[in-house]
């Protein structure tokens, strides 16, 4: 699957989005080593702090479908932004615990804008167990 695809995917995800309070829709779509894709959205809450973004959505989806750090093969996450939108401080915390450091991340607009890096390029100086 190509990066093109995996926005798609991340652009049908978003379609499923609960942002009455924002109105600021995000999707995202992970693929794994299988070919198998996990789509979220994020879905807010009238409590802030208890939403949960599109990217962790995603991510928890496929785990609770068994799959593990091993499995993961890209993230793409796609927003009505000017620039590529980028994953928040929380999923790129989450993100580094659960995917490789060298997940294939597609950051993607509505305008066709896109970016592509990896989990290390994104989080280079990653809080993790090892730190405890």
């Amino acid at each position: 699957m190509d990066d093109n695809q995996l926005i798609e995917c991340a652009k049908e995800a978003r379609s499923l989005s609960y942002s009455p309070y924002s109105g600021f829709a995000v999707g995202a779509a992970v693929l794994t080593k299988d070919g198998s894709i996990y789509l979220g959205a994020n879905v807010e809450n009238s409590s802030y702090p208890v939403s949960m973004c599109a990217e962790r959505n995603a991510i928890y989806n496929a785990m609770m479908d068994g799959r593990t750090r091993e499995d993961f093969l890209a993230l793409a996450v796609v927003g009505d932004t000017a620039e590529p939108i980028s994953p928040c401080g929380a999923c790129r915390q989450v993100m580094s615990e659960l995917l490789p450091e060298d997940v294939h991340i597609v950051m993607a607009n509505l305008d066709g804008k896109s970016k592509a890096t990896t989990l290390k390029e994104l989080l280079p100086f990653a809080f993790d167990g090892s730190d405890l």
